[in-house]
């Protein structure tokens, strides 16, 4: 077969690229060569459109174990002789084809990064966006997605403790799935991805390898077009019930000393593991293809090669001792096979039925050694003048406000997502402690020590569409707010970078600024970027999808039992608000559903005055002032003050301010700002330490037994709102949803 330019572009390669490629050979590579290149040059494996501006993030933290992106996920310390091992990915193109399978695999792929490093996952999230919930593809794409995350997660035994889903029309076709985990270890018993050691054998663990998978990483670094389905192969296939054998497998057989490097095999497959190994170690290795276990007869060499088969690990043994490693496998009763040796040519040599069929070097194969990096050029988006246009003068205000405030409880977007969250389990492991006692963010015991993680999920992207810089540091500091208002601190950062194609200039623009936004967050609250993913060309023949710089966040607790939660306590307790209200309806759910306004600046931010909050909440919950704390987001002050009286059937009556428009004062979404309560007792101390603090505040009112009052107008009772807001969804999904709901969508 003659390998052409022709040949490389149907792979997925620039005919500059495939001229590169036979310079770096000095030769023509031949067919399983191209592939490998293909796979490892892909925008999903080399991340050759976005590192350059990904190196320009915050990287370093004196809590950080493992520098940024060496190893599979970030590793912080948490003191006690432990540390938290997190990362968060995509699985956004094959969940959009075969959303359970799909979504059921970026769990599985996930759980695996953490695993791989020795760390025993105890805690998953997710970020998910879909489109419209009143069409049937959305409701097809919810329910697979929501399935598959539950079904792998439920049977791998690690509990689902947070996330956020939204619904916009801009995700009708790509749907958006960020799955994050999260696992603890004991320091100094991390494993690294790293091949060294001359005569050291490689073995392949784990199950067998098919044709599932093959050209993942090339179909995520795609457009999704109406024949993306012809992609199917490319999405794998999961067995949870593997990976849990898989997981209590390798942590058995790090602990016998053997291991001198592990990686899971992921995106490209064998391909990537060992390439990435290699380069890292600069070492080589000899692979002998026949011996890896398939399920699948006469596969060749290329398929092999890039299969994404799932529940696969890659492990470099320190020679003489392989029989420990072999006998640990077969108790769990694992495919376990030597396919190779490492060696110190820094080439790859794969042989399969005697023939060598790629000779290549390992570290021209990956991001950091010889894979592109390139620099796109970019432009502010044309929508961004009418943005800029938009007049908040020209919404009237309504008529009647607490019949907006019924359409906008029942919003997907802000109504209670207890339709997707039954489906998982969010107490196996016993570690997670917010089912009963509800924070901004999920609080997990980082056991065996005292302490707990806060952890969350957040972006608005509406916001980042809006203004793609400030809304990126809006999404870092609401995700620091909720940390903080949970009693934690906030540690490190993982990121999710979901964009359109990076070769639109307005795209690239918004990934760019979004970068730049996020680094300045991340710098303020000292939580390093520890890794995480990009994931471009989310988009659809209508356009891409709206800038989704997602981030997760984890904190800390230094005592677990000093969590803060964001639920009233009594009748008789203060409402008291900290920071500012504002007269803002930018982006906020009720600008966009309820008066149709696509197009409105980013909500106000100023990133000081955000820290500052920070600090000033810390303060109260460490002197014990307050009884509850939740931040101010999507759907305003309203909602904040009513989700905050469900847990224990609280109401409330506060006064609004006449200074500022009322929609705004109830609706609008002005960032930097938390609800409070506070005791009778404690009112005054509390006064006394804000005075001090030089940080506006306002005392909204009390909490009630149940009744609601806004400016002494009854608003009925919490049960009323409560029953809207955790009704709504399913309501829909059933084909019961009110007149009063559909308006708003």
């Amino acid at each position: 077969m003659e390998i052409t330019a022709t040949t490389a572009e149907q792979l997925r390669l620039t005919a500059d690229e495939f001229e590169l490629i036979k310079q770096k050979l000095g030769r023509t590579p031949n067919f399983t060569e191209l592939c490998c290149f293909s796979a490892m040059w892909s925008e999903h494996c080399s991340y050759k459109n976005s590192i350059k501006w990904l190196k320009t993030l915050p990287r370093d933290g004196k809590k950080m174990l493992v520098k940024a992106g060496e190893e599979n996920a970030g590793l912080m310390d948490i003191g006690d002789g432990y540390g938290v091992v997190f990362k968060i990915e995509s699985h956004n193109h094959p969940s959009a084809i075969e959303p359970f399978q799909g979504a059921a695999t970026g769990v599985g792929g996930i759980h695996r990064d953490i695993f791989t490093m020795g760390a025993r996952p105890i805690a998953s999230l997710n970020s998910l966006r879909f489109g419209n919930l009143t069409e049937a593809k959305t409701q097809h794409l919810l329910a697979g997605v929501v399935h598959g995350i539950g079904h792998y997660g439920n049977c791998f035994g690690v509990p689902t403790v947070g996330g956020e889903i939204y619904f916009e029309g801009c995700y009708h076709t790509n749907p958006l799935v960020n799955a994050m985990s999260v696992g603890i270890l004991k320091n100094g018993e991390t494993i690294s991805a790293i091949a060294e050691g001359e005569g050291n054998p490689v073995f392949f663990v784990g199950s067998a390898t098919g044709k599932d998978g093959i050209g993942g990483a090339s179909f995520a670094s795609a457009n999704i077009t109406a024949d993306s389905a012809e992609d199917l192969p490319a999405v794998q296939v999961g067995d949870p019930f593997q990976e849990k054998k898989l997981l209590e497998a390798c942590l058995e057989v790090i602990k016998t000393g053997a291991i001198v490097g592990m990686q899971d095999m992921g995106a490209a497959g064998i391909i990537c593991s060992t390439a990435e190994m290699s380069a890292k170690g600069n070492a080589g290795m000899k692979i002998d293809l026949d011996k890896v276990p398939m399920r699948q007869q006469n596969m060749k060499a290329w398929e092999l090669l890039l299969s994404e088969s799932q529940e696969r690990m890659l492990m470099v043994v320190e020679k003489g001792r392989e029989a420990e490693v072999l006998e640990v496998f077969e108790k769990w009763d694992l495919p376990c096979s030597e396919i190779g040796v490492v060696t110190t040519t820094g080439m790859l040599e794969f042989s399969m039925n005697g023939v060598l069929e790629a000779t290549l070097p390992a570290a021209e194969l990956v991001l950091g050694g010889g894979a592109p990096q390139y620099d796109r050029e970019y432009t502010e988006p044309t929508y961004l003048k009418e943005i800029n246009n938009f007049d908040p003068a020209s919404i009237d205000l309504p008529i009647n406000l607490q019949s907006v405030a019924e359409q906008l409880i029942e919003i997907p977007n802000i109504a209670n997502k207890r339709w997707v969250y039954t489906q998982y389990d969010s107490m196996v492991g016993a570690g997670t402690t917010s089912t009963n006692a509800p924070s901004d963010a999920a609080i997990v015991v980082a056991k065996p020590t005292n302490k707990a993680l806060a952890l969350t999920t957040d972006c608005n992207s509406r916001y980042v569409f809006a203004d793609p810089y400030k809304g990126a540091m809006i999404a870092v500091a609401e995700a620091a707010r909720n940390i903080v208002c949970s009693g934690g601190q906030p540690l490190g950062v993982t990121n999710c970078l979901n964009f359109g194609n990076p070769y639109n200039p307005e795209v690239y623009y918004q990934f760019v600024n979004a970068i730049k936004g996020m680094g300045e967050a991340c710098l303020k609250f000292d939580t390093p970027v520890t890794g995480g993913n990009v994931s471009f060309y989310n988009q659809s023949p209508e356009g891409p999808v709206y800038p989704t710089p997602t981030i997760g966040m984890v904190g800390l607790l230094e005592d677990a039992s000093r969590k803060m939660t964001m639920d009233y306590k009594q009748a008789g307790d203060h409402i008291i608000l900290v920071g500012e209200s504002r007269d803002d309806i930018n982006s906020s759910e009720y600008l966009h559903k309820i008066h149709g306004v696509e197009f409105s600046p980013a909500p106000h931010f100023d990133l000081d005055e955000e820290f500052a909050l920070h600090r000033v909440i810390e303060s109260l919950i460490h002197d014990q002032l307050i009884s509850s704390a939740h931040d101010v987001s999507e759907g305003g002050l309203f909602v904040t003050l009513t989700e905050s009286g469900f847990n224990r059937h609280l109401g409330y009556s506060i006064e609004t301010n006449e200074q500022i428009r009322k929609d705004a004062f109830l609706f609008g979404e002005a960032q930097s700002r938390v609800v409070v309560t506070v005791s009778a007792k404690q009112h005054a101390e509390f006064m006394r330490k804000i005075s001090v603090l030089n940080i506006p505040v306002e005392d909204l009112g009390v909490v009630t037994d149940g009744a609601i009052s806004i400016d002494n107008e009854p608003w009925g009772t919490i049960t009323g709102w409560k029953d809207k807001y955790d009704n709504a969804i399913g309501n829909l999904l059933a084909g019961q949803a009110s007149e009063q709901a559909l308006t708003a969508l």
